[in-house]
């Protein structure tokens, strides 16, 4: 089995994602899961960039990394200058880093406009460099810079540029579609074209500007490269980057490539709600192979046809990658869509049993109600359980009270949650502040709960879907409120349906604490 080496960007390329701002623990953490999952090359960061990376490299020796190995970034050296001079090249290898990924320019436009220097010199920057560091004993990645614009517009000189790296000792040469709007094929043929140009391995670095990220990628490893870059859940500057937790799957599970060892693949979905959960992004739910809804079945014929035999609408097992097979509530859902939900949480029930009758028709009078348990499995199992018996809710809120005023200094709203909630035979009594009457009973819930059960503290609202059921009742109208939670291992969701939206969003709240408490 013929291996790829992948290097993750998350903390480096990662970190210039819109919305993204990584503490030092963040990026301690996402190196950790990553390390766990079995990432060959982690990118930390440019130890000549900031104070924060830096710190970074340091803790990062006292770590006892199982797999991962530590990649610093910088670029060549400054034009017109010895590399030996150059204080960027300096600060990464005082990281002691042993490998480095250097970035340098593969278009002649990109020269000429922007470093502003001629074609000649950067040939000499880029081999200068190289030379400077495997001398001090580093292994080198070569960045190509915008390799395939480059290519297209002067392709002898893309290639004098990769061909100046491998003579310097470069140990990878990596292609770079830095604007991401180069075409799989395109990208095939010149992958081809440098591999065929050069003796040391060729990589790939691929942008998603044109949705192509993933499969430039593929197909570039099936040009000749074995080397692959992007970020584990495709985050990047604009569009992001090649989401490797899609690479590492098609790569291994379809063509039959080494990522990462083959007992860490069942790991790959929880790695991936680690990571989103420390980036404060949640994964889409139709991302493939990790997301939500990617083996999520919802038409009749479809859930039927997939309980028979699960490939013909599964391309894999979901355990394969750790993930779930989800069967959606809906208004199109038979019997056999129900028994599917109930036999999951209680599978000593048969299908004809007068248990599983009962849960259908209260299902199917929720339902007629607005109450659709679509995308809120965990109130659908809250539901199963407390009919069957199965549980005691944990905690029982008592009451609740809202209040709203407006602050003339600061012209906002805020607004005052009381509640009192009993639990383990007392009560307590709890308040919060907050601008939003949810966020204020959220808040004041929390406060609540955590006086007896402190394990609530790693779980919060992720999401937050109001729907109004009936428009043609206007202001009388009932809303449904579909709530996501999640902690660092697990996201859940819960419903509530009411004519108030403050009674529904409380019914969807306190289901999602009880839900984490049971579990």
């Amino acid at each position: 089995m013929q291996k790829i080496d992948i290097l993750d960007s998350s903390l480096r390329d990662g970190a210039q994602a819109e919305g993204i701002a990584f503490s030092l623990q963040d990026k301690v953490r996402i190196l950790t899961s990553l390390d766990e999952l079995g990432i060959p090359f982690v990118e930390a960061g440019n130890p000549s960039s900031n104070e924060k990376d830096r710190q970074l490299f340091a803790l990062a020796k006292e770590m006892n990394l199982k797999t991962s190995q530590l990649v610093a970034f910088g670029s060549t050296r400054r034009k017109n200058i010895a590399a030996c001079d150059d204080e960027n090249l300096l600060k990464i290898l005082e990281s002691g880093a042993n490998n480095v990924a250097i970035f340098g320019k593969a278009w002649d436009y990109h020269v000429t406009d922007v470093l502003m220097t001629t074609l000649e010199e950067n040939l000499k920057m880029i081999y200068d460099t190289i030379s400077f560091l495997t001398k001090e004993g580093r292994n080198v990645i070569y960045d190509a810079e915008h390799f395939f614009d480059g290519y297209k517009h002067n392709r002898t000189y893309a290639l004098e540029a990769i061909r100046a790296a491998e003579h310097a000792g470069a140990k990878c040469l990596c292609l770079c579609d830095t604007n991401g709007g180069t075409f799989p094929s395109e990208i095939a043929e010149m992958t081809r074209a440098a591999a065929l140009s050069c003796k040391a391995e060729i990589g790939i670095h691929s942008h998603n500007d044109g949705g192509m990220a993933v499969a430039n990628a593929i197909m570039a490893v099936a040009a000749g490269a074995t080397h692959v870059q992007g970020t584990f859940l495709g985050y990047g500057e604009r569009c992001g980057n090649a989401n490797l937790s899609t690479v590492i799957a098609n790569l291994q599970l379809k063509k039959g490539y080494e990522c990462i060892p083959k007992e860490n693949m069942v790991n790959l979905t929880v790695a991936a709600r680690e990571i989103a959960e420390i980036s404060n992004i949640g994964i889409p739910g139709n991302a493939p192979y990790v997301g939500a809804s990617a083996f999520s079945h919802k038409g009749g014929m479809h859930v039927d046809a997939v309980l028979k035999s699960p490939d013909t609408f599964e391309h894999i097992d979901p355990e394969i990658v750790g993930n779930s097979r989800r069967i959606l509530m809906s208004e199109v859902a038979g019997r056999s869509t129900i028994y599917s939900k109930i036999r999951k949480i209680c599978p000593e029930l048969s299908r004809d049993s007068k248990e599983v009758s009962e849960i259908t028709r209260i299902i199917k009078n929720l339902e007629n109600e607005g109450f659709y348990t679509e995308g809120a499995d965990a109130t659908f199992e809250l539901l199963v359980l407390r009919h069957l018996g199965r549980i005691a809710d944990p905690f029982e809120l008592v009451e609740f009270k809202i209040i709203e005023e407006l602050k003339p200094e600061e012209n906002k709203l805020t607004s005052f949650a009381f509640i009192k909630l009993r639990a383990n035979g007392k009560e307590e009594i709890s308040a919060a502040e907050a601008y939003g009457p949810v966020n204020a009973l959220d808040q004041a819930l929390r406060k609540a709960l955590t006086f007896f059960y402190p394990q609530i503290q790693d779980m919060h609202l992720t999401d937050y879907k109001v729907r109004v059921l009936d428009s043609k009742s206007a202001a009388a109208a009932s809303v449904r409120v579909l709530i996501e939670t999640s902690d660092s291992h697990k996201t859940w969701n819960t419903i509530g349906v009411s004519k108030d939206i403050i009674e529904a969003s409380c019914a969807a709240l306190v289901d999602s604490y009880i839900y984490k408490l049971i579990k």
